[in-house]
């Protein structure tokens, strides 16, 4: 029977980071991935073609050229669902080629099938359903098997006309009205990228609020916008139900009564851990009701210690930087390698119409810890680079400590967000402050002009020495004696 070193089920980020972290310690990887090809859910489903195809909507429409030339103005006045898969499919390939490659070079052994636990130590791996079970046995486990979409009984799928958040790739035809069910990232993002095709959009939440984790301040800027481009924000609204009305469009039955209905509906609320198949009952594993595995956060260990699991399949923050270094973390801490502590602070990325990305402590955060603080504000249209890119919309927020001066928190929201936020990290990783930024001298003109004009903002509320009042002089005798 084989037996390598370590075996790592799946090829997303967190799981090809483990195996070629493991196979540059000199160690015998075998990665078993259940799809024809490597990459996982973030290559296929996920990150990549969710981002290739928000790239290949703003570039088709003419998105980012209507702050000068209007909001009629389009690049290709008709667009169809076949142009918008294009780019994702040649990036795809781009990937995977990659992928395949660093496996190769780093002497990963890859496998395609569902692996299966016969033991703690011992898999098997069925390729098709014609084929013998193959075995193999490791000293080591990464489970980083991703996720996929939660799918309740109670809405009708269909592939046609209701979709879920995989699905919706494959789609044939543009719709005239969508309503998206479930606000989280990848609602909300998939609700904005179709309403920059200029499709009504109905986004349906069944919580009072979204992105908890982002600060408000900037959720509120996102909600102005996304209502000035008329999508609707159906907070607060339960879904009982999913039925077809007469014409075969699908109706979203909200428990307040008052229903939504369009062409096409896309159900993004939550997915689950795909370890169904995993047989983890005969490696002393459980799992919580959505699938997830619950781990040690600073080794990434299962309660079986020689199986580590990583990813989107242990929940929150499910990122692909953050899993990649899940992934890694695991395989240093298998073989005896310390690596470094993980960093304190990481960005989130949204990559929505207009994207988002924060790091460090929100403005709530920081009124929960009773910290003394500033804000400052600058908007990208106060930038020459702003006026240059005809950008009417995005911010940047920057909190500041009152006591220690030091940046705790960047939030921003607009064109380069998620580029732009890495300065942010830089310096709270450095633990700089906002003399960093009054000092320092950026490239002219650049939206990254707004840490500068931010932090003027927050040092001219908070931190300006306050001007002494004027001395008196003594009065002439003459003066004093006429008075």
């Amino acid at each position: 029977m084989p037996r390598f070193d370590l075996i790592v089920i799946g090829s997303g980020p967190s799981g090809r980071r483990a195996a070629i972290q493991a196979a540059k310690l000199g160690k015998q990887v075998l990665v078993v991935e259940r799809n024809p090809r490597v990459g996982g859910v973030s290559v296929h489903t996920g990150t990549i073609p969710s981002k290739a195809l928000r790239e290949t909507v703003l570039n088709l429409t003419g998105w980012r050229e209507r702050g000068f030339y209007g909001s009629a103005y389009r690049v290709k006045k008709d667009i169809s669902a076949a142009d918008l898969w294009q780019r994702g499919a040649k990036i795809l390939e781009h990937e995977v080629d990659v992928l395949e490659h660093q496996f190769a070079r780093n002497r990963v052994t890859t496998v395609q099938g569902e692996a299966r636990f016969l033991s703690p130590n011992r898999i098997e791996l069925i390729r098709s359903r014609e084929a013998e079970p193959e075995h193999y046995e490791a000293d080591f486990f990464v489970i980083a098997c991703g996720t996929r979409p939660y799918r309740p009984t109670h809405v009708p799928f269909d592939g046609k006309t209701v979709f879920d958040s995989d699905e919706i790739l494959k789609l044939e035809t543009l719709p005239r009205s969508l309503t998206v069910v479930g606000a989280g990232v990848i609602g909300v993002e998939y609700a904005t990228i179709f309403s920059a095709l200029e499709i009504a959009v109905t986004l349906v939440e069944p919580r009072a609020s979204f992105l908890d984790f982002i600060d408000r301040e900037l959720i509120e800027e996102f909600m102005h916008e996304l209502r000035d481009r008329n999508v609707s924000l159906r907070l607060g609204s339960e879904v009982k139900a999913v039925e077809f009305d007469g014409a075969g469009r699908p109706v979203c039955r909200i428990a307040s009564g008052r229903d939504v209905t369009s062409d096409m509906l896309l159900y993004a609320a939550g997915r689950m851990g795909a370890t169904e198949g995993l047989n983890l009952a005969a490696a002393g594993l459980e799992t919580d009701h959505r699938g997830r595995l619950t781990v040690d956060a600073k080794t990434l260990q299962t309660k079986v210690p020689h199986i580590y699991a990583a990813g989107d399949v242990i929940g929150f923050p499910s990122l692909a930087s953050t899993s990649m270094e899940q992934g890694r973390l695991a395989a240093c801490h298998a073989f005896g390698l310390a690596p470094q502590a993980a960093p304190e602070h990481f960005p989130y990325g949204i990559y929505a119409v207009p994207e988002m990305s924060t790091v460090g402590m929100s403005e709530e955060e920081v009124i929960q810890r009773k910290i003394p603080y500033e804000c400052g504000i600058a908007r990208f249209r106060e930038t020459s680079r702003g006026h240059i890119m005809g950008l009417q919309s995005g911010m940047m927020k920057m909190i500041f400590s009152k006591k220690t001066r030091r940046l705790l928190g960047v939030h921003i929201i607009g064109e380069g967000a998620t580029e732009l936020i890495h300065i942010g990290q830089a310096v709270m990783a450095l633990k700089g402050t906002i003399d960093y930024f009054m000092e320092s001298t950026f490239n002219y003109p650049t939206l990254a002009e707004a840490y500068k004009i931010a932090s003027l903002d927050a040092w001219n509320r908070a931190f300006a020495p306050t001007a002494a009042a004027p001395e008196v002089p003594d009065m002439p005798e003459a003066i004093e004696d006429a008075a």
